[in-house]
C-alpha cells in the first residue's frame, strides 16, 4: 500500500478502498480504538487524513508478521503520541524488514505503480544505490517491497546520494550490533525451553524489540537534534554579539 501523506480529506469508503479493506473493517478498526476517530465535517461527514491510511497499513504489515488483533492492539498502544504519517510508514517499513519475502521481481511499470509516482532513471538509479531496487538486466526489478515507500519519500529529501549512502550506512553498522547483543540476550532467555516455545516467543519479540529499537532512536534523534540546533543558535548569537 503506497501512502500519500499530503492527500485531500478521504471519506470512509475512500479509505477502505486505497487501504483495501472494507468499510466494517474500518469501523472495527475505529471501536477498537486502532484508528483515531475523524474529523467531522459538513454534514456530519466523517474526514479521514493521511494518518489513517499510514495506520491501516501499519496494521496489515503486523498482521503479516502474524500478530494478532489483541497483540496489535498492545502494540500501537505502546506507539508514542501524536505520530503522523511519515513516523507510522517509517515504523511500518522497519516492521517489514523482518518478513523474509517482501523481496518480489516486477516489471518496471510495476515499480512505478508501486512507488506511487513517476520514476526517472536517476530516481530508479539512487533506489537501487540504497539496496531497495535491484535491476535484473533484462527489464525488470527485484524490489524490497517492505521499504520501498521508504526508499520513495527519501527521493525527495534535500540531500546528497552520497549523505544517505553514509547515513544508511552508520545505520547498518550500529543496528547489527544491536542486534546481536539482543540476539544474545535472547538466547540466553530461552535456553532452557523446547524449540516451539523459542519460536512462539521470538515472533512475539520481533516487532517489540523493533518498536523500542525505533522509539529510542527516534528520542536520542530528537534530542541530538535540539542540541545542534541550540549551539548553532548560540553561536550565532555568539557571533553577532562581537
Amino acid at each position: 500500500m503506497t501512502i500519500d501523506t499530503d492527500g485531500p480529506p478521504l471519506t470512509v469508503d475512500e479509505l477502505a478502498a486505497r487501504a483495501g479493506v472494507t468499510v466494517r473493517t474500518v469501523r472495527f478498526y475505529s471501536t477498537k480504538g486502532l484508528l483515531p476517530p475523524p474529523v467531522i465535517g459538513p454534514r456530519r461527514v466523517g474526514h479521514y487524513g493521511p494518518e489513517h491510511l499510514a495506520r491501516l497499513a501499519l496494521i496489515e504489515e503486523l498482521q503479516r508478521q502474524g500478530m494478532t488483533l489483541a497483540a496489535i492492539e498492545r502494540y500501537l498502544g505502546q506507539l508514542p503520541p501524536g505520530l503522523d504519517a511519515h513516523d507510522l510508514a517509517v515504523h511500518r517499513a522497519v516492521v517489514a524488514s523482518w518478513a523474509p519475502d517482501t523481496v518480489e521481481t516486477v516489471s518496471g511499470e510495476e515499480l512505478r505503480r508501486r512507488a506511487g509516482r513517476p520514476l526517472s532513471e536517476e530516481d530508479v538509479a539512487r533506489l537501487v544505490a540504497m539496496d531497495i531496487v535491484e535491476a535484473d538486466g533484462a527489464g525488470s526489478f527485484r524490489v524490497d517491497t517492505g521499504l520501498l515507500p521508504l526508499g520513495v519519500r527519501l527521493l525527495d529529501v534535500a540531500l546528497s546520494q552520497e549523505v544517505i549512502l553514509a547515513a544508511r550506512t552508520a545505520l547498518i553498522e550500529h543496528a547489527r550490533v544491536a542486534a546481536q547483543e539482543l540476539s544474545g540476550l535472547l538466547r540466553e532467555a530461552v535456553a532452557e525451553r523446547d524449540t516451539e516455545d523459542v519460536r512462539s516467543l521470538t515472533a512475539q519479540m520481533h516487532p517489540l524489540v523493533v518498536q523500542a529499537l525505533l522509539t529510542t532512536f527516534q528520542r536520542s534523534l530528537r534530542d541530538e537534534l535540539r542540541q545542534w540546533s541550540g549551539r548553532d543558535g548560540q553561536d550565532g548569537q555568539g557571533s553577532r554579539d562581537q
